[in-house]
C-alpha cells in the first residue's frame, strides 16, 4: 500500500479526510475534503470533481485503517492515492494545525 509520512506533506497538497462527521466536527486539517468512509462510494463524484487531475490524493483518517481501505479502492479506480501514515493522530502530534469548521482550534477525536 502506498503511504506518505505527515512530515512529507506540503501545504496545499490535496487531503481527503474519511473520518465520520463527529470526528470531523471536533477538528480536521484546514482545506481537507471531507467524505466519510460510510458515505464514500455514494459521494465518490465529489472527489472526482475536487481532486487535482494531475495530482495525488492523500487519504487520512484517525490512525490509518479506514484511509487504507479508501486508498486501496482509489488505486483500483486508477487514482494516484496514498495513505497518510498514522492519520490525524500523527498530524496533530507533529504540530500540524487542527481546526473546526468555524476556524477555531480543534482536536482529534
Amino acid at each position: 500500500m502506498p503511504t506518505v509520512e505527515v512530515a512529507d506533506l506540503k501545504d496545499g497538497d490535496f487531503l481527503l479526510d474519511v473520518r465520520e462527521d463527529d470526528e470531523w466536527q471536533a477538528g480536521h486539517a484546514e482545506g481537507a475534503l471531507h467524505i466519510p468512509l460510510s458515505e464514500f462510494v455514494a459521494r465518490y463524484g465529489e472527489l472526482t470533481e475536487a481532486a487535482p487531475q494531475d495530482g495525488r490524493v492523500n487519504v487520512i483518517c484517525r490512525s490509518g485503517g479506514r484511509s487504507a481501505q479508501v486508498t486501496m479502492y482509489l488505486a483500483q479506480q486508477g487514482v494516484d492515492a496514498v495513505n497518510v501514515d498514522g492519520g490525524m493522530q500523527v498530524w496533530a502530534a507533529a504540530g500540524r494545525p487542527v481546526v473546526t469548521d468555524a476556524g477555531q482550534d480543534g482536536f482529534v477525536l
